[in-house]
């Protein structure tokens, strides 16, 4: 099995505590990601955020509906968390999520590994362009919530 890496950061102008609090809400994740996804949470609202806690969501990937189960593995606030993928579209998806005070604001990096059935032919033209366009739309999203437009 390929794994493959990839990584974003984005300073955010408030501080660690309100842009943990942002990621903290598992809603939130529906309004920062593209509407060409039609993702959508499925897990009952408020979800309580700690580490063993499922999350169940509702995708579309190129028109295929997918069910998404992602587990969050790690939970350390207000510094960092973790969520795996359990049932969904990838073989692997181990996303890292992590928040340093800088500058007066918020660092946010995401640490993504994964891997993808039939890797030889979809990742170099149609998994990894996806991905890096949902982040590009996601840090989009965040500087607007935040301010730093």
């Amino acid at each position: 099995m390929q794994i493959h890496q990839f990584s974003s950061e984005i300073w955010l102008g408030r501080p660690i505590e309100e842009v943990f609090a942002f990621f903290s809400d598992a809603a939130n994740l529906d309004s920062i990601t593209p509407p060409w996804l039609s993702f959508r949470t499925v897990t009952r609202q408020p979800i309580e955020m700690r580490a063993g806690t499922v999350i169940d969501y509702r995708l579309r990937v190129r028109g295929f509906p997918i069910w998404w189960r992602s587990k969050i593995t790690e939970w350390e606030p207000p510094y960092h968390f973790r969520d795996e993928q359990v049932r969904g579209p990838y073989r692997l998806w181990i996303h890292a999520h992590r928040f340093q005070p800088r500058n007066g604001g918020t660092l946010v990096r995401d640490d993504v590994q994964y891997a993808v059935p039939f890797d030889w032919l979809l990742h170099k033209f149609i998994v990894r362009p996806d991905v890096e366009r949902i982040f590009t739309y996601r840090a989009d999203c965040l500087r607007r919530q935040f301010g730093n437009v």
